[in-house]
């Protein structure tokens, strides 16, 4: 069968639901023709996330038959990502399947920190010469075995597709990015509600789950730390696409909506999630190690004594940091604070001058604990 599902999934058009939305066929083509050894990633590792644990909550037969799909080897040879001690990770184990326990930091999860983690390893991120499905060697020289990550709810789409077809899957979404796909919706109101949805669909009906957009608020928070705010003002005419969503910078990635919080400074909300990213720093190259705490150490330094000098000063730092890591850390961290300069331009001058609009202090824990 597994031979037959490339071409299935390559007319399906399936993509990666983890966030980087690459063609599923072509994942695994490479993970057949190299024999590679399947991890599925189940860690829910994004701020805001939620769609893997409901996944091996609720379907969790499915999402085993498509990762024995992906397999070359034996079933029994597919390891599942989860963060140690969570409820995904016990929900596995008892279930009798083979448990990556993963730290629950926020690089950890990263593709290349799994296989490192498979491999006896730290839950690092790895340099990658060439596709870690191919097999190879790390930037130290040590060996590194074909290994393919694949997104809990990939799995789960790949097991759908080969029970139901191609097109079934294409009758929902859009030609761009068709077939449906979960959606993980964040409220002052309620947090982790995830919806089963498509491309396509306005984003005002998304958020209709967490009570709808607060005729207050300032913006919505797309793809959590590595994603981008769009302004509150344009979702009335939104549609969750990354056609729609990518003049504001983002897309619909690992699926993730959070609704800021009304009555929150956002200049206290960002300096938050940045003294998290700092904290989160795997501390292996220039750009995770010194970029993104000397960026969080500037926007506080803002917060503290608001001038348009510290402001031009945190815009240069954002635009040093991607495209240098040996991950993707970098690059979303600057994505994230690029788009937080955008959308709060007006907010972020008035703390120039001396006020600020939102008085009220922070009302909502978005953040992991």
């Amino acid at each position: 069968m597994s031979t037959t599902l490339v071409p299935l999934l390559r007319d399906a058009g399936l993509t990666g639901r983890g966030g980087a939305a690459f063609p599923t066929a072509v994942k695994l083509e490479a993970a057949l023709e190299h024999r590679a050894r399947v991890i599925i990633n189940a860690c829910d590792g994004e701020v805001g996330a939620a769609k893997d644990g409901w996944v091996v909550e609720h379907h969790l037969d499915e999402l085993v038959r498509g990762a024995t799909l992906f397999s070359a080897r034996r079933p029994s040879t597919v390891l599942y990502a989860a963060h140690r001690a969570s409820e995904t990770a016990l929900r596995l184990r008892a279930a009798g399947l083979h448990v990556l326990e993963v730290p629950a930091r926020y690089v950890s999860s990263e593709e290349s920190s799994l296989i490192s983690l498979a491999q006896g390893g730290l839950a690092r991120p790895m340099t990658k010469r060439t596709p870690f499905v191919m097999g190879g060697r790390d930037s130290a020289g040590r060996r590194v075995r074909p290994t393919v990550v694949v997104n809990a709810e990939t799995a789960w789409r790949v097991a759908q597709i080969a029970e139901f077809g191609a097109g079934w899957f294409r009758s929902f979404g859009t030609s761009a990015e068709p077939g449906p796909r979960l959606v993980s919706v964040n409220g002052p109101s309620a947090r982790g509600v995830v919806l089963e949805t498509e491309a396509g669909t306005s984003v005002s009906a998304l958020l209709g789950v967490v009570g709808g957009l607060p005729v207050d608020a300032e913006a919505l928070l797309v793809g959590g730390l590595g994603g981008s705010f769009v302004p509150a003002e344009a979702v009335a005419t939104l549609r969750w696409s990354s056609a729609d969503l990518g003049p504001y910078g983002a897309a619909t990635g690992p699926g993730i909506i959070e609704v800021v919080p009304p009555h929150e400074c956002p200049v206290a909300l960002v300096a938050r999630f940045l003294a998290y990213a700092a904290g989160e720093s795997a501390g292996q190259c220039g750009p995770c190690m010194f970029g993104v705490p000397a960026l969080a150490a500037d926007w506080q330094a803002f917060a503290e004594r608001p001038s348009a000098r510290l402001l031009d000063q945190v815009a240069r730092r954002a635009g040093l940091l991607p495209d240098r890591g040996a991950c993707r850390f970098p690059d979303g961290v600057g994505r994230f604070v690029a788009s937080a300069l955008r959308v709060y331009r007006d907010h972020l001058e008035g703390h120039v001058v001396g006020y600020c609009l939102e008085p009220r202090g922070r009302t909502a824990d978005v953040l992991p604990h």
